[in-house]
């Protein structure tokens, strides 16, 4: 599997990765939250794509992060495979998507997922890092999110949001000097990552 190439698995987490391909496609027949074209790349154009976040940042043991507008549950449910020892809650305003995120973090196991129906201006909760597969601009999603981040760093670095983007993100980085951007083409092979970036801003 695509996964092993580039990440050092338990059996237990190869396991539950291997079931995300069925698990979804059953929820995509019922529910569409990935196009019907791309669900044969699911592996690399969701799973690896959403772990781009645990090569920017491997996560310590008992981070708390939040996922904004998760969808189906990207980049939420790989990344809690990979951290198990890590606490996730994966929000999303649309109730029929969270519901798949919902049911398949539970067909996994996965006891370290909350999922809820909420816009992302209701959660009141404190985490260190708010993670998001993002189609808002950057400087609105930081409106949105800086009240949701906790102030003790337990990371490597600042507390802060890491953002998954495409396509040309100057202007949109701009009013951010302290923007980290790394290409996903570092981390992964293949044409499909080329021009697509993980974003760090420490907030």
């Amino acid at each position: 599997m695509i996964i092993s190439d580039y990440f050092k698995l338990t059996e237990r987490q190869a396991e539950q990765f291997a079931q995300l391909d069925a698990l979804y496609r059953d929820w995509n027949s019922k529910i569409n939250v990935i196009s019907r074209k791309d669900i044969d790349n699911l592996y690399e154009h969701h799973v690896l794509h959403s772990l781009a976040i645990a090569k920017l940042l491997p996560f310590q043991p008992g981070t708390s992060i939040l996922d904004v507008g998760t969808g189906g549950g990207f980049p939420g449910i790989p990344l809690a495979i990979l951290f198990p020892e890590c606490r996730f809650v994966l929000i999303d305003s649309i109730g029929k998507k969270i519901k798949v995120a919902s049911e398949v973090a539970q067909a996994l196991g996965l006891t370290n997922v909350v999922c809820k129906q909420e816009r992302a201006e209701e959660e009141k909760q404190k985490f260190d890092f708010v993670v998001s597969r993002a189609v808002m601009p950057l400087p609105d999603l930081v409106k949105l999110v800086r009240k949701n981040i906790a102030t003790k760093p337990i990371n490597a670095v600042p507390n802060g949001l890491i953002v998954l983007k495409g396509g040309d993100l100057q202007d949109e980085l701009k009013p951010f000097k302290e923007a980290e951007a790394m290409p996903c083409s570092n981390y992964f092979r293949g044409e499909w990552f080329v021009g697509k970036q993980v974003i760090y801003l420490p907030l």
